[in-house]
């Protein structure tokens, strides 16, 4: 049955779920790759949608921006609506130079000064980790794709403006680039027995201070895209 956060009835979720953090970005997998894709969710205009690729059944749906938010859909979605994998396909800032605009970034691991995981379950350490397993099912779709995708440690943060205007130095000996959800994604799915797995492609350089537009976060992303639903079971 429905949720505080998502309107979808039992059943109406596929086992896997590509969640990006914009919902127009969910709009455009189901729009572009999906096939017989249906609006299952749009509560708060945070849109759902499950459809078929490749024959196999599939959801994507937004999780918005920063811990809080993906905290709470992720939960919902592997405590109540039988989820087994997530897989973030997010934007991030590259924050070492040999970073380019577009490349494709595979989470190892999410360094963050969050306290999501001592609040929510107690974990005093500033890591979290993926599913190894499906880290190495999307590498393998990475190389059927044709797509190449670096596997990498990140800095996932819960501030995007930061007045104390800590150097790049300091985030760069810890990660290769800066988003600011999956280090509650892999807590989530690490404390409920569930999967869960980052996918990035590098929209702005910090080094550089070259940047995407927002139009091209939104639809210009389909490498990841691709190599995401490439992994789906």
């Amino acid at each position: 049955m429905p949720t505080p956060h998502i309107s979808a009835e039992n059943g109406q979720f596929a086992k896997t779920v590509l969640m990006p953090g914009d919902p127009l970005r969910a709009k455009f997998v189901a729009e572009n790759f999906l096939e017989d894709a249906k609006l299952v969710t749009s509560v708060r205009n945070v849109l759902g949608y499950t459809g078929r690729y490749k024959g196999k059944e599939v959801s994507v749906m937004a999780s918005g921006m920063g811990m809080p938010s993906i905290g709470i859909y992720s939960y919902e979605l592997y405590n109540f609506y039988g989820v087994e994998d997530i897989i973030r396909i997010g934007s991030a800032g590259a924050i070492v130079p040999d970073l380019k605009l577009f490349d494709v970034v595979l989470a190892e691991a999410a360094f963050s000064e969050s306290s999501y995981a001592k609040v929510f379950c107690g974990e005093e350490g500033d890591t979290a980790y993926p599913s190894a397993e499906l880290n190495r099912e999307i590498m393998a779709a990475a190389g059927r794709a044709g797509v190449a995708v670096s596997e990498r440690p990140i800095c996932s943060g819960d501030v995007f403006y930061d007045a104390l205007g800590k150097p790049l130095e300091y985030y760069a000996a810890r990660g290769c680039c800066k988003e600011m959800e999956s280090f509650a994604l892999f807590t989530n799915a690490k404390v409920l027995g569930k999967r869960a797995a980052c996918l990035l492609t590098i929209s702005d350089s910090l080094v550089t201070r070259e940047e995407t537009t927002s139009q091209q976060r939104e639809s210009a992303f389909t490498d990841m895209m691709r190599v995401a639903l490439e992994a789906v079971r």
